[in-house]
């Protein structure tokens, strides 16, 4: 990084680097599987073996085929609600396994 004439603040730094190493997508994505639990409620989190993000495809490995079948039914809203918290389209799909 060259040497700046005017003193930054640390978010500033961050954000530049983020930018330069074109990692805020990913940082992005991570913040959603994290988030889960908070988006999805404790209800569906605590039946949720695993949540991955690959590629705008959330999968969400569930252990309830009752809760499988109610994700189903809002699985557009939830994609929306997600995409909305995160300030960008992060999810294009979501997968319920």
């Amino acid at each position: 990084m060259m040497r700046r004439s005017k003193t930054i603040s640390l978010a500033e730094a961050l954000n530049d680097y983020i930018s330069e190493m074109k990692i805020g997508h990913r940082l992005r994505e991570i913040s959603v599987i994290d988030s889960w639990e908070k988006i999805a409620g404790k209800a569906i989190a605590s039946r949720t073996s695993k949540v991955t993000l690959k590629d705008g495809i959330l999968t969400v490995y569930l252990k309830s085929s009752v809760v499988k079948n109610e994700l189903m039914m809002i699985r557009e809203a939830l994609r929306e609600r997600i995409n909305n918290e995160s300030g960008s389209e992060v999810i294009k799909e979501i997968i319920l396994k």
